[in-house]
């Protein structure tokens, strides 16, 4: 990583000078769609705001909330400033960052052109966990923003703190997760303090977000069908609806081959692993990327992860998948591993009592949008108890489900259990 040459934070973070983070707790925001120009209404949040707004032009990284997470910003066109939040993150810098901004004019200023299928999107999604891939303008951007690309991922958060505190900042603010780079995305201020206390300049704690999973990230060809390069808060079927039947490619489950080993052949499930280092047993694992850089963030590497080993678990049969982790999580437990299960509501009866020492719900397969909001806390639940070996049930790849196998397969470093 190049040295900054105009970020005092960044060299003092390095030098173990700041011990410490700025953190405001704002009033709760307004509902999503709500007029964000009336906020904030008090004194005290428009201070916190201006406070937070000033550390971004400054160069130091500030973590607030939007609908989807909490992200960690920098001025987008500072490579100093992002530079700040790579050291801060631990983030390799061959992963581009999704830009923010706060008005639908702000997009001129960064891309070249809008595609009319992709004008089409924005229209119908924007502000929301919507993230659009774009010719990028030259010499506008930091060139970390994008990893060298030619394109970048512009989205307009759907929170009236976010959109409050790009304004005053008056810059773009690029924003991966305010999170240590792997770690699980935080939901909750309380899951930023935990990771990055110390490392970043400031928390705007505006309470818990609503999505939970990340934007959807798509692609327009210029045939104007749109691929989606992450699953997201927005699925593939609402993005159909807007440009019609076909014109839409969803993404798999994870970007990598999860059903084929290292040497490209599926493994068995076996015997529980002797220390907490190994894989979960029985898993199948994705070879390592050496890939070029992606156009979008979640594309490469392992993301979301628990401290823990952790797999998915799936099969034809809820039944069938209960069996197998069942008797994969007892042997672990004889093995002395902490074993946690991730399961749905539906799922419960089919384990024995006592199935890990801790067992965590995801909410019911009908509704998913509760899976989405509690995936994250979910992951962190099992570092909180000490978990290093954990399973979780995989899910229907529709709709939100999309994202959800997402996340959870890219959580779990692209290892998989067949049941069958």
């Amino acid at each position: 990583m190049t040295k900054p040459q105009d970020s005092s934070f960044a060299v003092q973070r390095r030098s173990g000078q700041i011990d410490s983070t700025r953190y405001w707790k704002l009033s709760p925001a307004e509902e999503p769609g709500a007029d964000s120009a009336l906020y904030p209404q008090s004194e005290g949040d428009r201070q916190a705001i201006a406070e937070a707004a000033a550390l971004l032009r400054e160069g130091s990284p500030v973590a607030f909330p939007t609908e989807t997470g909490y992200g960690l910003g920098a001025d987008a066109t500072s490579t100093a400033a992002v530079e700040a939040v790579f050291a801060a993150k631990g983030r390799p810098s061959d992963n581009p960052l999704i830009v923010h901004i706060a008005r639908r004019s702000d997009l001129d200023g960064l891309v070249t052109e809008v595609h009319p299928s992709a004008a089409a999107l924005i229209d119908a999604f924007w502000p929301g966990p919507l993230t659009v891939v774009l010719p990028v303008r030259p010499g506008v951007l930091s060139p970390l923003v994008t990893a060298g690309l030619d394109t970048v991922g512009v989205r307009m958060p759907d929170h009236p703190l976010a959109l409050a505190l790009i304004r005053a900042a008056d810059c773009p603010v690029a924003a991966p997760s305010a999170t240590r780079s792997g770690r699980p995305s935080p939901t909750l201020a309380a899951h930023v303090l935990e990771d990055l206390a110390g490392y970043i300049g400031g928390v705007l704690d505006g309470g818990a977000a609503g999505v939970g999973l990340e934007s959807t990230v798509v692609q327009v060809q210029p045939d104007g069908t749109a691929a989606v390069l992450r699953p997201g808060g927005i699925t593939a079927e609402q993005l159909a609806a807007v440009l019609g039947p076909g014109a839409v490619a969803a993404a798999p489950a994870t970007a990598v081959d999860y059903a084929a080993g290292p040497g490209g052949a599926s493994t068995a499930p076996a015997e529980a692993p002797a220390a907490a280092s190994a894989p979960p047993p029985g898993a199948a694992q994705a070879a390592g990327d050496s890939s070029p850089a992606p156009r979008a963030p979640g594309m490469k590497y392992t993301h979301y992860a628990p401290r823990g080993a952790l797999g998915v678990v799936r099969g034809a049969s809820a039944r069938r998948v209960a069996e197998a982790a069942a008797g994969l999580l007892q042997a672990a437990q004889r093995a002395g591993e902490i074993t946690g299960l991730l399961l749905f509501e539906e799922h419960k009866a089919l384990y024995p009592a006592g199935a890990a020492a801790c067992v965590v719900s995801l909410g019911s397969l009908a509704s998913p949008e509760e899976g989405a909001r509690s995936l994250y806390a979910a992951l962190r639940r099992f570092d909180e108890a000490g978990a290093t070996y954990i399973l979780a049930e995989a899910c229907p790849d529709t709709g939100l489900g999309a994202a959800i196998m997402n996340r959870l397969m890219k959580a779990a470093g692209g290892t998989v259990i067949d049941a069958d």
